[in-house]
């Protein structure tokens, strides 16, 4: 896999400034998958999504990430170190669809959550509603007692099962980090989301890189793309004379 150029990246920052997130995702995934069309990206499963932002994490900026979390115990801030290996599963979602769960005369199949489910859930209220229409998108077909009905008769148990098989189909879509405090020895987990972790680490990269262009411009009177067209080292080395 080649390496993406400084105004690839540029040019995906600049139009990902302004989207929110789930669109966001989407301009990072044809990032990773060039020679794929839109729609069939925003059909990947959210764990395929994701496993392939760590991997385009990855080819950009290396294998290792630093991050911060907070101790909900006592609120000490805590540093994070781990790699993509670390937290990239190793079962790939399950291929075969639909996904059957069987529990107390209910029978659900469903299907995994894409990022169609996600934009199409983020019109709910809240986060309950959120959850329960991603779920009720996914539901292709439930019975109890053999009769049909709709996803939104199933009662929370049954969701909650069905909800619990499809964790399981597809380990990335959640990714918990472990937390333990030195200070009062609290343990908990938390969320990482590498949409959002990767889209803060693009755009620092792109300000700390438009602030280089800048210096160099108007010291030089270089152009953009010819300063762009230089490797970090050698960029460097000219913000270094500059300052000298």
């Amino acid at each position: 896999m080649r390496a993406l150029s400084a105004s690839e990246l540029l040019e995906v920052w600049e139009r990902g400034w302004a989207q929110p997130p789930i669109p966001r995702a989407m301009t990072l995934l044809a990032l990773a998958h060039p020679e794929m069309p839109p729609e069939s990206l925003a059909r990947f499963s959210l764990g395929e999504r994701n496993a392939s932002l760590l991997l385009l994490r990855e080819r950009i900026f290396g294998p290792q990430l630093f991050s911060l979390a907070k101790c909900g115990g006592c609120s000490e801030p805590l540093e994070l170190t781990f790699t993509v290996a670390d937290i990239l599963a190793a079962n790939r979602p399950e291929a075969v669809e639909p996904l059957v769960v069987r529990h107390d005369d209910y029978e659900v199949q469903i299907r995994l959550p894409n990022s169609e489910d996600l934009l199409a859930a983020t019109h709910g209220n809240g986060s309950a509603d959120t959850r329960r229409l991603l779920f009720d998108r996914c539901v292709l077909a439930a019975h109890h007692h053999s009769e049909a009905i709709t996803a939104s008769q199933l009662p929370a148990e049954i969701v909650n099962a069905a909800e619990e098989r499809m964790a399981q189909a597809d380990p990335q879509a959640d990714v918990q980090l472990a937390l333990s405090c030195p200070r009062c020895g609290h343990r908990s987990q938390a969320h990482f989301d590498i949409v959002s972790f990767l889209w803060n680490e693009i755009n620092a990269w792109a300000c700390r890189l438009l602030r280089q262009v800048h210096a160099l411009a108007s010291a030089y009177g270089w152009r953009e793309s010819e300063i762009l067209a230089m490797s970090p080292w050698r960029r460097q080395l000219y913000i270094e004379m500059i300052k000298a």
